[in-house]
């Protein structure tokens, strides 16, 4: 046993040394992101991805390079699994069956007007699945849990990183025209609450959106929010269903990853709804969250350059704005007739 012992503590240490550099940039990255965001205002998200970019070089470097893709992948599925942490079944039963019908239903017109917005554009269905998902749920973080279980690529990794950018840029000015939209049209505080979280795509800008125009708007497009939040486990396990066995790029099958992290999101969520998680718990297991999705976008910047997404075209941002009109108009309407 003591040999076995040995040689699974040199194995690991091994690993450890191997993927040490590459995790050790992405969590730098993600720290100077977190120090903009806080200073400046924006998502960090975004800063992480665009100073990551500017450190592309550092991925073709055979010292850095697997710790990248491990952050890019392993610590991106453990940070999304710990968002369970966020949610209870509480939150999401005291919304009413209202609100969680209209949610459920523009998830499901979002992702199914995006991936026929995507075929009249000439892009790929999983391009439609992707930045449908990513708008219809919860932003960047979708977006990252979603690619994870879709066919693996070089395309799909730039198609990645377009929709977390997108996402987050339209969720940025989201924050400022929507509440004034909503106004203007004369929807009451509760009323503006539910449709800033149902069409918002970022959590952080839910959250800064609702509460700039009064603390009961803000309370429930939070609930709100979270509900599409704890829908993201079911959307991720229904696309690794249709994922499987489809052809990918190179004429094979897709391989797609067993979504453990959905699970262990479920898992987290039932436990945190069952109050086994104390406060202060919960929110240590948010604030890991967080700093692990950072580290991986980092990562996904690190890994993609510059001309890489040049080479997507104008035709992406064009889907990206369509597919969030579909949701914003789609949760207008719905409020405005029922």
């Amino acid at each position: 046993m003591n040999a076995i012992a040995k040689t699974r503590t040199a194995a690991l240490n091994a690993a450890l040394q191997r993927i040490a550099p590459g995790l050790l940039v992405a969590g730098t990255v993600a720290a100077a992101a977190r120090f903009m965001s806080e200073h400046y205002g924006a998502p960090a998200m975004l800063f992480a991805l665009l100073i990551g970019i500017a450190f592309h070089f550092l991925h073709e470097d055979r010292k850095c390079g697997p710790g990248i893709d491990f952050a890019s992948t392993t610590i991106l599925k453990l940070g999304v699994a710990l968002l369970g942490a966020r949610v209870t079944f509480a939150q999401i039963a005291s919304l009413g069956y209202g609100p969680v019908v209209l949610v459920i239903s523009l998830i499901i017109l979002t992702i199914f007007a995006s991936v026929v917005l995507a075929r009249l554009f000439s892009k790929p269905v999983e391009f439609g699945l992707l930045l449908g998902g990513a708008v219809a749920i919860c932003g960047a973080s979708a977006a990252l849990a979603l690619a994870s279980v879709l066919p693996t690529s070089d395309r799909m990794r730039r198609d990645t990183l377009f929709t977390v950018v997108a996402v987050t840029a339209l969720s940025t000015v989201a924050m400022i025209a929507y509440p004034i939209f909503f106004n203007a049209i004369g929807f009451d505080d509760t009323e503006t609450g539910v449709l800033i979280g149902a069409t918002i795509h970022d959590v952080a800008q839910v959250v800064g959106a609702g509460f700039a125009v009064s603390d009961e708007t803000g309370e429930v497009a939070t609930y709100v929010k979270l509900l599409r939040v704890a829908c993201l486990p079911v959307v991720v396990l229904a696309y690794a269903l249709l994922m499987r066995g489809r052809a990918d790029g190179a004429g094979g099958r897709a391989r797609v990853a067993p979504p453990w992290f959905a699970v262990a999101f479920v898992v987290i969520l039932c436990v945190n709804s069952a109050g086994l998680i104390p406060a202060v718990a919960a929110q240590g297991l948010d604030w890991v969250s967080r700093w692990f999705l950072i580290a991986a976008i980092a990562a996904l910047g690190v890994k993609t350059s510059l001309k890489s997404m040049a080479d997507l075209g104008a035709s992406h941002i064009g889907l990206a704005v369509a597919v969030t009109v579909v949701l914003f108009a789609g949760a207008t309407v719905s409020l405005m007739l029922f």
